[in-house]
């Protein structure tokens, strides 16, 4: 049921009937979305991970947690403004990794949505390394390393995935990641 809220969300921001203009826009109007559509839950933002009783995960709060008395889930988001592409790829699997854990310490699903308006993150020349998840077909599994920077951090996803942009215009470009649907 979220996946397919994700969705139409989605298709209001593409048709112009919801405005996104950086990431804290996208986690509050989603946010506000959800609750109209979930009377029956409660739709909390940067909810720490000890509410759930949940400690050791690789990240510490929830973008957006929706959760009543029998069910849990989790969205993780980002729209990143700034360029720094390999950096923020490796960004975007560190959150797929935080809803693996999530998902692994009983929540019923987790999504990772990644929104973008630069062509920078799902095309161009460099199609080796981190790019190959983001921008070729590689199926993204096992151990990344941090492509700059401190080199030596790596981090390990449990399952694989392949990322497929979507979008209906070459402005905006999406995935999401249902963490249920891994391999």
């Amino acid at each position: 049921m979220i996946k397919k809220l994700l969705y139409e969300f989605i298709s209001m921001v593409e048709d112009d009937q919801i405005e996104i203009y950086n990431e804290s826009s996208l986690q509050h109007e989603l946010g506000i979305f959800l609750r109209k559509q979930l009377q029956d839950s409660r739709v909390q933002f940067e909810r720490n991970t000890k509410f759930f009783g949940i400690a050791g995960t690789i990240k510490h709060e929830i973008d957006i947690a929706v959760y009543n008395e029998t069910e849990k889930y989790a969205i993780e988001l980002k729209y990143p403004m700034n360029g720094q592409y390999p950096e923020q790829m490796y960004s975007f699997i560190k959150d797929i990794i935080f809803m693996e854990q999530l998902k692994d310490n009983g929540f019923d699903a987790t999504y990772s949505l990644v929104m973008v308006n630069d062509k920078n993150f799902y095309s161009g020349r460099k199609i080796d390394g981190i790019y190959a998840y983001f921008r070729g077909a590689e199926v993204l599994q096992g151990t990344i390393k941090k492509p700059t920077g401190k080199k030596s951090e790596s981090v390990t996803l449990n399952k694989k995935y392949t990322i497929k942009w979507e979008g209906k215009s070459d402005y905006l470009k999406y995935y999401i990641v249902d963490i249920n649907e891994g391999k």
